[in-house]
């Protein structure tokens, strides 16, 4: 079918189009993908033995959905990826406010205008990127905001009584007639605007002000929900969970490469940085399994969630402070060390919620202790476990590194210190190239660097070394020769 050719309710009917609801089209696209093997929700990760199965069962039910999960699950996304679904294009009667349908129109303004002009009725098309409407529900929502209002100026304007249809300004809602229309955080609706949506997602229907209107609309509702119990700013009532067809849970990221695949698709960087700052895998690695700890910590509300927002702003914080380190020295190019974990901080702190004891030790105490438990859960993926009680004069795997640093004091590792520096500091430290070429052979050349002082670092977690924090880096030193200089 040639749209372009058809402007007219007359050609339409020539043309053989068939009216159909929104729910048949996405029920009908879906069949499409899955029978040709396509998949049906592309870029949203970690979902595929899960939520998305159920997601598609529930349109294959043509069922109005919640979402329910903590925040940052891909619950928005998942919804507005459903539009892909659509058709491309549907026929909507010109100047229509809903999108009537001409071969089926419900309201007023449609059904007048057929009337008078018949087949000669202008007909317009719309996209389905233009099918999609979404409202953030906010305790000031009101009816009329979400289902329509009398408009005193419309009544004024046109010389009408309060008494005619005409009057009616439409809300939200009827204006997405024929489109998929979401409300995010639908427990923050107050329950009597959960109330007016009743009529709506059983009968199709809407009231305003008294009217007896009979607008039988065609929508596909998509609620997105955090736990009940979340917080105390209320809940879905009964009757309209009643009314949503499919209740469907998400999670968060269920192992590191799945996490890592989302992180790097969203996070926003351009060109130069990808190109200036390279990023060691065990450097992506760690930045995930922070957010696994915080999902763990004592000190953190599991009930709030940790979004996978924190993992994506805090990969542009680390790259952004390689890329400023890099800038200061001149340098045209860097590798990421793990020393610039310090500068996720800012990215970690705004983005966890934090219970008493978190907030005793302050938000800064936390996101340190979250890397530190991150390094020392990764570091045994990759080296011999550094056992907590040794017996006297065994000799163990880092007992070379130890006494390197018994014997030599330790050193000073800066913050902006040229990567030449850098490079001469760690090579330096030999029992740490021997360990890499002991446990780690296929390692990278150009991850040698991080790794080294991931071993540093994982040390200080196993009580093995000492890390101080002077104004403008770090100081490693022997433990032992560290608590002498303290007396």
């Amino acid at each position: 079918m040639n749209i372009e050719n058809i402007k007219t309710l007359g050609e339409l009917k020539a043309a053989g189009y068939q009216t159909k609801s929104v729910k048949d089209e996405l029920r009908s696209n879906l069949i499409l993908k899955m029978k040709s093997g396509q998949p049906t929700f592309v870029g949203v990760h970690g979902f595929e033995n899960t939520v998305i199965p159920e997601l598609e069962r529930a349109i294959l039910s043509r069922h109005n959905i919640n979402f329910l999960g903590l925040r940052g699950q891909a619950k928005t996304r998942l919804a507005r990826k459903m539009v892909e679904l659509l058709d491309e294009y549907i026929p909507f009667v010109s100047g229509s406010e809903i999108n009537d349908d001409p071969l089926q129109p419900i309201s007023r303004f449609s059904q007048d205008l057929i009337a008078t002009k018949g087949d000669d009725t202008p007909i317009s098309w719309l996209h389905r990127s233009d099918r999609f409407s979404e409202k953030l529900a906010t305790p000031d929502v009101t009816v009329a905001d979400l289902i329509g209002d009398v408009d005193p100026i419309k009544a004024a304007n046109l010389k009408l009584s309060y008494a005619d249809d005409r009057v009616i300004h439409f809300g939200m809602i009827p204006r997405a007639n024929r489109c998929i229309f979401v409300i995010n955080e639908l427990p923050d609706l107050q329950a009597r605007i959960q109330v007016a949506l009743f009529n709506i997602l059983q009968e199709g229907d809407i009231q305003i002000r008294g009217f007896k209107l009979r607008m039988p609309l065609d929508i596909q509702f998509i609620f997105t929900a955090n736990p009940e119990d979340y917080t105390n700013r209320g809940s879905i009532v009964t009757p309209l969970k009643d009314r949503i067809g499919s209740q469907i849970l998400t999670h968060y990221p269920e192992s590191i490469a799945i996490a890592r695949t989302i992180t790097e698709q969203e996070a926003k960087l351009d060109a130069t940085q990808t190109s200036r700052v390279q990023v060691p895998s065990l450097a992506k690695d760690l930045l995930e399994q922070i957010g696994f700890e915080a999902r763990d910590s004592e000190y953190v509300d599991y009930k709030s969630g940790v979004s996978a927002r924190m993992s994506i702003t805090a990969y542009e914080n680390l790259l952004s402070t390689a890329e400023r380190r890099a800038l200061l020295n001149n340098e045209e190019q860097t590798t990421v060390r793990l020393s610039d974990f310090m500068g996720v901080i800012p990215a970690i702190t705004g983005k966890v919620e934090l219970v008493y004891e978190g907030e005793q030790e302050g938000a800064a105490f936390v996101a340190q202790h979250l890397l530190g438990a991150a390094i020392s859960n990764l570091f045994t993926l990759y080296f011999p476990k550094i056992e907590k009680l040794e017996k006297p004069n065994e000799k163990t795997a880092y007992t070379d590194l130890i006494e390197w640093f018994f014997a030599e004091s330790g050193f000073e590792l800066l913050d902006d210190t040229t990567d030449g520096d850098y490079k001469n500091i760690l090579n330096t430290i030999v029992p740490l190239e021997i360990l890499i070429k002991k446990y780690q052979p296929q390692l990278p050349e150009a991850d040698h660097l991080f790794m080294k002082e991931f071993i540093l670092w994982a040390m200080v977690e196993y009580k093995k070394l000492s890390k101080d924090r002077i104004a403008t880096g770090y100081q490693f030193k022997d433990i032992y020769g560290s608590y002498i200089s303290k007396l």
